[in-house]
């Protein structure tokens, strides 16, 4: 035993020593040779169970560094598929620990590029989220947390997908925003038309619709839009509403100021309102022109001057029953002026007549007195032509029985003129009779209707004998 203690690594070296000083205690103990032999064989025993711990161990060790590698391969096998890649590795040769270490920076920069994928996709979803959230109306989604994305499929494929996606709900968006600006400026204008309180009236439908500071997200959903249509289409109810409203009013305005004479210069305070009689809906964008004061104000004028009708009607009555006899007295139709008058003021002092109705029917006798007179005109310029020619014919008889008409006395020379013309004139009254009969004859078969000259009853009457005898 001696010649191989030089071999011995240290720690055998101390249990051979040992073992020597266990013999020499035993020898001075003078411990029997069977209880020695006992505790050398419970030595051994200890001996091979530590050893036996230790290969245990050893081959647990072995165990997990073969897990350790086939869980690193199935890592990578699983993220190149999630991935959409093929991973090209192999384990080599060696030992287990050069395998393994082999394989990490393979599986390294497999996690890094997922996770970096993993990042496009939670960006990708993130903002996905967002508008379909804006969409939705559900206010300001809950992104505090990155959504959770679906690490079995992170192929370029997908992620071009969602990609896509997101593009379309982007799309989405800038239509939606454009078209809740488009509502928005329509709802100024319609409101500046109107003289409406716009930010309030965008307030009630979203709060986000009037952000002055533009820090706020525009609210693009359904029923924001829904809600801003219908805004849009009750302004426009009103603005047509008004606008009739106007137009009516305008139309009473120019009436009455027909009706009483009104200056140009008090019908220009309702230019603003008479100018808009013409106008289509779509016409009408000058700011606060539909205004309620507006209308108010316009309403106020129409009562005020209906107040001054009411008191100036019979006053334009009269005035109108003036006009009428006047042309009929301009083309000689004889009419009871007195009568006339006594009726009107019966109609009017009884109160059973519409003085409005009353005017609009003497406006009614105006015109066809109109029409009367200038189809009679061309017939009373021959009856005063001829009633001429006949006082020319008394005349120059007369003055052919005056035995001085020739002498130098003042004045002769003019009456000599009118004489010679009186003549030509005389010459011409059986065809002016003849001319005027017919004419008279066709208007009478025309209208029906015996032809009057004033008092004096029909043509035919008021000619002398020879005359009639001829016509």
């Amino acid at each position: 035993m001696a010649s191989m203690l030089p071999t011995l690594s240290p720690s055998r070296t101390t249990c051979a020593s040992l073992l020597r000083e266990l013999q020499i205690l035993w020898d001075e103990i003078g411990e029997s040779d069977s209880d020695r032999e006992k505790t050398l064989l419970q030595l051994e025993q200890e001996c091979l169970d530590i050893y036996r711990k230790r290969v245990e161990k050893t081959r647990k060790y072995k165990a997990d560094l073969h897990q350790s590698l086939a869980e690193a391969e199935a890592e990578i096998n699983n993220i190149a598929s999630a991935l959409g890649e093929h991973a090209f590795f192999s384990r080599g040769r060696g030992t287990l620990k050069e395998q393994i270490s082999a394989i990490k920076p393979i599986l390294a920069e497999l996690r890094t590029k997922k996770q970096e994928r993993v990042k496009e996709f939670s960006e990708i979803q993130t903002q996905v989220v967002q508008i379909c959230a804006e969409i939705a109306g559900n206010g300001e989604p809950n992104i505090s947390s990155d959504p959770q994305v679906s690490e079995s499929d992170l192929t370029v494929k997908k992620l071009g997908e969602l990609m896509s996606h997101l593009q379309e709900l982007q799309n989405e968006k800038i239509f939606r925003l454009l078209k809740v600006n488009s509502h928005i400026d329509a709802v100024h204008e319609l409101s500046a038309v109107l003289s409406i309180d716009s930010s309030k009236t965008l307030n009630e439908v979203h709060y986000s619709l009037t952000d002055p500071s533009g820090s706020q997200l525009k609210s693009i959903s359904n029923n924001t839009l829904a809600r801003l249509t219908g805004l849009i289409h009750s302004l426009r109810q009103e603005k047509q509403q008004r606008l009739q409203k106007l137009h009516n009013l305008g139309r009473t305005l120019v009436e009455l100021w027909n009706l009483m004479g009104t200056s140009v210069d008090e019908q220009k305070g309702f230019e603003h309102v008479t100018s808009l009689i013409s106008s289509s809906v779509n016409e009408v964008s000058r700011q606060g022109c539909l205004a309620l004061d507006v209308i108010e104000k316009t309403e106020l004028e129409v009562e005020r001057l209906n107040v001054l009708k009411a008191t100036k009607m019979k006053e334009l009555v009269f005035k109108r029953q003036n006009e009428l006899e006047e042309i009929y007295r301009g083309v000689h139709m004889d009419v009871d002026g007195d009568a006339a008058r006594q009726i009107l003021i019966s109609l009017i002092d009884s109160g059973n007549v519409d003085l409005s109705d009353l005017l609009s029917n003497m406006e009614d006798q105006i015109a066809k007195a109109k029409d009367q007179a200038l189809s009679r005109k061309d017939i009373v310029d021959k009856v005063e032509k001829w009633r001429y020619a006949i006082e020319e014919e008394k005349w120059l008889e007369e003055y052919e029985r005056d035995e001085n008409r020739y002498s130098a006395g003042r004045g002769a020379h003019k009456n000599l003129k009118r004489a010679e013309k009186a003549r030509n004139l005389v010459s011409k009254i059986p065809s002016i009779s003849e001319n005027l009969t017919a004419k008279v004859k066709a208007w009478e078969m025309e209208k029906g209707i015996p032809f009057l000259y004033d008092k004096l009853g029909r043509v035919y009457c008021i000619m002398p004998g020879e005359t009639r005898g001829k016509a």
